[in-house]
């Protein structure tokens, strides 16, 4: 069966883009479903022998569009995300804001835009609130959405100092039989917040600030004793932070600062899982006001659209 879906009133730029390049976006929807794409006179065809296989490529490309619009392209890995969740059932629209600003822009000028609804509750949640805890799998975007957001807060002048830690080589922090001073001891477990910062800023100028101290990347036992003024503070792996790690880190809460905790409970390195402050803390401080959690699930995932098949698969193995 052909369907035909009228694309006369999609932006010009957007009509262009849905495709992609020697239509790789149509390709990668044509890998996941037995159909066939053309666009051809502003009119779109799917074809298609099961009424279901178009309704899921409609949602494809509803979000697709939607994508478009607000960050004006979209890649193949995307578009295999987007058809995992559309196999599942599980695709779904980011509520539409006509206000709706972006997160933060990356160096080379990218804006930078929630793609699922938990990150849309994440990013309401970065503006609103002062302490967020962001929990779910790997992949989901919690730490990057969290330092964007930090980084474009700076550039703004709304704070002066970026605050980035995490539990270094498991939750006790045993750096001592490492080789090198404590930053080379300290690094190698940092790395994806640097991978962010630099994404946001170029690494140039993150070395600049890190040597003005205006971002501070440190274990979190340098947290104690210190109160945090006019500073995002964003504690990764929390999930490996016990309970006592966990309110020595939020009570480091000072003026004009807020904090961002984030963490995946299925990847506890403590010896007994339930000791992890991570999961304390989502339970016992819910329902403060200031207070934000978010969860997210393998549908939030935007990495590899590989890594959604293998969360999947060790949940249903585990």
């Amino acid at each position: 069966m052909e369907t035909y879906l009228d694309c006369s009133e999609l932006p010009y730029e957007i009509l262009v883009a849905l495709p992609g390049f020697q239509d790789v976006n149509f390709k990668e929807i044509e890998k996941n479903f037995p159909v066939r794409l053309i666009l051809k006179n502003q009119s779109l065809k799917i074809d298609a022998k099961d009424d279901s296989v178009v309704e899921k490529v409609q949602a494809v490309l509803d979000a697709m569009v939607q994508t478009l619009d607000r960050a004006k392209q979209i890649d193949p890995d995307e578009v295999a995300r987007l058809c995992f969740l559309a196999r599942k059932g599980e695709i779904a629209l980011v509520d539409e804001d006509e206000e709706e600003a972006p997160i933060a822009r990356t160096r080379s000028g990218k804006l930078i835009y929630p793609k699922t609804p938990h990150q849309k509750e994440l990013a309401d949640a970065l503006r609103n609130e002062k302490i967020i805890f962001a929990s779910g799998v790997a992949g989901t975007g919690k730490t990057y959405l969290s330092v964007a957001f930090a980084v474009d807060q700076f550039k703004k002048e709304k704070i002066k100092k970026i605050i980035l830690t995490r539990p270094a080589v498991e939750a006790g922090e045993s750096l001592g039989f490492l080789p090198g001073d404590m930053q080379e001891k300290v690094d190698p477990y940092l790395r994806p917040l640097y991978d962010a910062l630099n994404e946001m800023l170029g690494a140039e100028t993150v070395e600049k600030l890190r040597e003005k101290e205006v971002i501070e990347i440190a274990p979190l036992a340098f947290m104690r004793g210190r109160t945090l003024n006019d500073a995002i503070v964003i504690l990764d792996e929390a999930q490996n932070t016990t309970r006592a790690q966990m309110k020595m880190f939020l009570t480091r809460m000072g003026k004009n600062c807020r904090m961002i905790i984030n963490g995946d409970v299925s990847q506890i390195d403590l010896i007994k899982k339930a000791d992890s402050g991570l999961i304390d803390a989502c339970n016992i401080l819910q329902g403060i006001d200031g207070i934000a959690m978010v969860y997210f699930d393998q549908t939030d995932v935007v990495r590899n659209p590989l890594v959604q098949k293998i969360i999947e698969r060790y949940d249903q193995n585990s």
